[in-house]
């Protein structure tokens, strides 16, 4: 069982910040639950352009006002507390934030924590080693040589 607090994270590597939003990282890929969990807040005033080419992400406002643009389409979606959306189908999408929107946010497959979106809005997939149950990186055993 993992317990973890949102104070504990702020001002660690697990915060990630970029000029228009700060992410929170809860669960990264290195927890191997298939997911990624992520307390995101987008900052007041702000568009931010975004294209998840390699993941899925379900989005759940919990703070705040905005609007979501499907990119492709022009569809236009009120962003309020206790509205979801869901990026089923790698969407190109823009997120104005009227006031400061804080969301929680579900990935798969799960970000590293390393993710910030590139020139296109997308985040690039990385993976995490595998690790031991003690925690360490897996060392994969020497190739016996043929005598």
């Amino acid at each position: 069982m993992i317990v973890r607090s949102l104070n504990e994270i702020v001002g660690t590597e697990r915060e990630v910040q970029a000029e228009t939003w700060s992410s929170r990282r809860l669960v990264l890929a290195k927890e191997r639950v298939g997911f990624s969990l992520h307390d995101t807040v987008l900052y007041a005033g702000t568009e931010t352009r975004m294209w998840y080419a390699n993941h899925i992400e379900a989005v759940y406002c919990i703070e705040g006002e905005g609007e979501l643009i499907n990119d492709e389409t022009g569809e236009k979606h009120r962003i309020e507390p206790g509205v979801m959306y869901l990026l089923d189908g790698h969407e190109h999408h823009t997120l104005r934030a009227h006031t400061d929107v804080r969301t929680v946010c579900v990935f798969n497959p799960p970000c590293t924590g390393r993710e910030v979106h590139d020139e296109n809005g997308v985040y690039p997939l990385l993976t995490e080693p595998a690790e031991t149950p003690t925690g360490k990186p897996a060392v994969k055993p020497a190739e016996k040589e043929d005598a």
